[in-house]
């Protein structure tokens, strides 16, 4: 195996579920004394409270029913991966809990009664907004959080935004001038309270990106700023924080009190300094962006898996008054929807830019070549404990893809391609990446046929959840076995909706289809069906080539027929279910149903694999700047 496969595995040394690794100094550290902890209901309500070491989950929860009248019966407390069943040792100083309910049928309109402003003072003695994270790079934000606590106490009310799908505020200083924005968890699309009727999941299900659950696109947010090491990138300083104000949605079946009542409420939110900016990437020329700031971003991107990177979440802010060529300054924000629980389609607005098709610069290469995954990894787990072990997988995966695709020579432009989907037909086909992947569990499912220890599998998977409705399972097993025993790139309902930015998602939508009860039962087709209908690499490679990345706007040509009013859907009865406004999604590469010995392997052969695509991307490149050569000078 070698060494950058070990590393990478390195820190990945016990299954996904239940305990985390004990090894390599990556184990979380057994808290001393009481520690302050931030328990969110699958509705939204949070409180924080003290814990001693004889704290157990149950005092959690009858401390939650008591100050929130949250049933609490028949109900788990979570943390990321992991399920507190009643030690709280593995629970460190300032980690956001979530407690969700194992019923079988859920509904986010269960009543949570939000204790009014007298109440929540007597029980949680926390200030205005509270950063949760101990890190030095939340320094910079302790004095904006400072400025908004004095503007409160003064009467300056932070401003709702009224665009995007999400429910989003302006927090102000003493000045009026807005210096953050807070996006809550619980007001995320779909979640409880949403304030522009996305509604109809709880905390914890499939959001706009399947793989991204509701109320985890926050801490998302802040993963991009914690790896934009140096400022390389420009991410603006974001932290996770608890706060507490009157202005925050409640939504009607979610809270009993009488709606009309504006009482305080607390909400776990990401919390984003506001950066002055002068407009975004849609409003003006591509062309004069900076080439240094263009390659920052796309790394920044690819090491992510951002699958959201349009020009509406581009800041540009003019160095000299007028926007001169070259003297700009790109701000990406909005990061909400990267690190994925499994492969999906990106979206790289920069991916057409020059800019992307020009090489990295030596300073590039070297920052590039300096990227550790294993210490990235390290750096989430101990400032962001929630986050899930197949978002870290992804990320190692993305890093040593980005490293090695580098070192080969590929520029940015080729890098996003290779990582993106083709459509051809209306159909989804894997994209490059996906490709090497999937040849690379081609690999391991031929290892496992060999072995006598093939028929001894293990049950669990990393996305089980028992509340999924029909047709959103997020089994990775299943998912990936449902695109392997189907015709290949073949999905079924003929829809696809992955490659497209969702900030145009306030202006269209379409149904999903619903999966039919054949595609159900090809889901128990045997491992050995499904190894044989993985397409080749070759086979796959040659697919691609005669495949242009500018088909992928086609899909979305019929989702312009609804209409929209102030940043939300029309609807006569004003909320419209997630799944009435979502089409289904595919998966064709999961990473998170692998043990240690099969991700060891997987990252070894992984690597192996990689050089014969560069070599046919390289081709595939060579062969359209040709193309361009021959007779396109008078095309006008």
């Amino acid at each position: 195996m070698s060494r950058k496969a070990q590393m990478a595995v390195a820190v990945f040394k016990s299954p996904l579920r239940g305990e985390y690794p004990q090894k390599n100094g990556l184990e979380r550290r057994q808290p001393v004394g009481r520690r302050r902890v931030f328990v969110q209901t699958e509705t939204g309500c949070v409180l924080g409270m003290e814990l001693d070491r004889s704290d157990s989950a149950h005092t959690v929860k009858r401390r939650l029913q008591v100050a929130l009248n949250f049933p609490v019966e028949q109900s788990s407390l979570t943390f990321g991966d992991m399920e507190l069943k009643n030690d709280l040792d593995a629970v460190r100083n300032g980690t956001p809990l979530l407690l969700t309910r194992n019923c079988l049928h859920r509904s986010s309109s269960t009543p949570c009664l939000s204790p009014n402003g007298k109440d929540l003072q007597q029980r949680d003695r926390s200030g205005p907004i509270e950063i949760l994270g101990h890190s030095d790079s939340f320094n910079v934000l302790k004095g904006v959080v400072k400025d908004i606590v004095k503007a409160i106490k003064m009467g300056v009310d932070p401003l709702p935004v009224h665009s995007g799908l999400g429910g989003a505020y302006y927090f102000r200083n003493p000045r009026g001038e807005s210096v953050a924005i807070v996006k809550p968890t619980d007001e995320e699309p779909f979640a409880p309270n949403n304030p522009k009727g996305f509604v109809g999941k709880a905390l914890g299900q499939p959001g706009l990106k399947r793989s991204v659950r509701v109320g985890e696109t926050g801490f998302r947010e802040v993963v991009a700023y914690l790896l934009d090491y140096g400022h390389f990138a420009n991410v603006p300083p974001t932290a996770l924080v608890k706060v507490t104000h009157s202005v925050f949605n409640v939504n009607d079946g979610v809270n009993r009190n009488r709606p009309n009542k504006k009482s305080l409420v607390s909400k776990i939110a990401s919390f984003q300094q506001f950066v002055q900016h002068d407009f975004d990437a849609s409003d003006h020329g591509t062309s004069s962006f900076p080439v240094s700031s263009v390659h920052r971003i796309g790394i920044l991107d690819i090491r992510i898996f951002n699958t959201d990177r349009h020009a509406g979440n581009l800041l540009v802010r003019k160095l000299d008054g007028i926007g001169r060529f070259g003297q700009m300054e790109l701000i990406p924000i909005d990061h909400g929807l990267c690190l994925p629980e499994t492969l999906e389609d990106p979206y790289f607005e920069w991916i057409h830019w020059p800019q992307a098709s020009i090489p990295f610069s030596d300073d590039e290469l070297e920052y590039i070549q300096n990227l550790d995954p294993i210490k990235d990894c390290e750096l989430l787990r101990r400032e962001l404990p929630m986050i899930r072990e197949a978002c870290l997988r992804v990320l190692v995966l993305c890093t040593i893809f980005l490293k090695e695709a580098a070192a080969f020579g590929l520029c940015l432009a080729e890098i996003g391609e290779m990582m993106s989907r083709e459509f051809r037909a209306g159909e989804e086909e894997p994209s490059e990446l996906e490709v090497v992947c999937l040849e690379t569990r081609k690999l391991i499912a031929e290892r496992e046929l060999s072995s006598p220890m093939s028929d001894v599998r293990d049950a669990e998977f990393q996305f089980d959840i028992d509340f999924e409705e029909p047709g959103l399972d997020l089994n990775p097993k299943l998912v990936t076995d449902d695109f392997m025993t189907r015709a290949p790139f073949h999905l079924g309902n003929g829809f696809v909706n992955n490659h497209f930015p969702l900030s145009r998602l306030d202006e269209c939508f379409e149904e999903g289809e619903e999966e039919s009860e054949e595609e159900a039962e090809q889901q128990c087709f045997s491992a050995f069906k499904a190894l044989e209908a993985i397409p080749s690499i070759s086979k796959l490679s040659m697919s691609l080539k005669n495949s242009s990345v500018g088909d992928k706007s086609q899909k979305y040509s019929k989702l312009s027929e609804t209409k929209q009013e102030n940043g939300c859907l029309n609807n006569s009865s004003g909320h419209r279910s997630a799944n009435e406004q979502l089409p289904g999604s595919v998966s064709f590469v999961t990473l998170a149903d692998m043990n240690e010995e099969e991700w060891t392997f997987f990252l070894d052969k992984f690597q192996e694999l990689l050089y014969p695509a560069f070599e046919k991307r390289k081709s595939v490149t060579l062969g359209q700047k040709q193309i361009q050569r021959l007779g396109t000078s008078c095309q006008f």
